[in-house]
């Protein structure tokens, strides 16, 4: 396939595939990753799309995989942080378990922040990135990172200190 011919066959279907990606991860700018990642192998592929019934389906079925890789990933993150043991500087069990039980209902306060508050939050304290490079990773500017960091933070510890007060 051309390049002409693949500018007026395969680049209209975006508005589609974006609306797939989204209903599937449930991610704005993850979906616009998977929607770019889909294009970049359709035109690297684009020699062999007249061998396709339908480029439609292809793109479709392109983005249904990128998502589902998306989603896996998403979830081996979660249980990677699910798997965190904590090191209790006592002997006792009991001081044990409460603190593991402790990082379990923090863990779930964070599942239960937005996506984007989550993001921030894992990014800065469990992958240790600066405010800087996750402004640059996220495309934002630093001072909205700032916020959604403070705001992540003060709704983790209202909760948190909400579920342990019961």
């Amino acid at each position: 396939m051309e390049s002409e011919r693949f500018k007026e066959e395969v680049l209209p279907l975006r508005g589609k595939l974006l609306s797939y990606a989204k209903r599937l991860l449930n991610d704005p700018a993850e979906a616009e990753d998977v929607v770019q990642d889909t294009y970049l192998k359709l035109w690297f592929m684009r020699a062999e799309l007249d061998k396709y019934i339908s480029v439609m389906a292809l793109s479709t079925q392109i983005t249904k995989h990128f998502c589902l890789n998306k989603l896996r990933e998403r979830q081996r993150e979660y249980e990677e942080l699910n798997s965190v043991t904590v090191e209790c500087p006592t002997p006792n069990p009991d001081a044990a378990l409460e603190q593991k039980e402790s990082v379990s209902h923090l863990m779930r306060i964070i599942d239960r922040l937005p996506e984007s508050q989550q993001a921030v939050l894992k990014m800065k304290h469990i992958d240790g990135y600066e405010i800087e490079e996750i402004a640059a990773i996220t495309g934002s500017a630093p001072e909205a990172i700032r916020v959604n960091l403070s705001r992540a933070r003060k709704k983790v510890k209202e909760l948190f200190f909400k579920i342990e007060n019961r």
